[in-house]
C-alpha cells in the first residue's frame, strides 16, 4: 500500500510540474493580436505611430526596450508589441 501511495504522489507531482511549465511557457509566448492593441492604445498617447518598415528588426528590439521603461510596459506587453511590429514588416532588413 505504501508503494502505491508513493507512486501516486510521484505521478501527481510530475503531472503538476508539467502543467505549471506548460502554463508558464504559454504566458511567455508573444501575442501579436494583443500587441496591436497595446501598440495602438499606448504608443499613440505620446507620438505618431511609426511604420514597421521605419526601423530594422534590431532597432525595433532596442527601441522597444527603451519604450518599455518610458511607457511603463510590462514584459509581456513589450513582447506582444514587438511580435506585432515584426510580423507586420513587409520588407527584409538590409544586411
Amino acid at each position: 500500500m505504501k508503494n502505491i501511495m508513493k507512486s501516486f504522489t510521484v505521478v501527481a507531482f510530475v503531472l503538476l510540474n508539467l502543467s505549471i511549465n506548460v502554463s508558464a511557457s504559454e504566458e511567455k509566448k508573444a501575442s501579436s493580436v494583443n500587441g496591436a492593441q497595446v501598440w495602438a492604445d499606448t504608443c499613440m498617447r505620446c507620438h505618431n505611430l511609426r511604420a514597421p518598415e521605419d526601423l530594422s528588426k534590431r532597432a525595433w528590439k532596442y527601441s522597444m526596450q527603451h519604450m518599455r521603461v518610458r511607457a511603463g510596459l510590462t514584459g509581456k506587453e513589450t513582447r506582444d508589441v514587438l511580435a506585432f511590429i515584426l510580423e507586420s514588416k513587409t520588407t527584409e532588413d538590409a544586411k
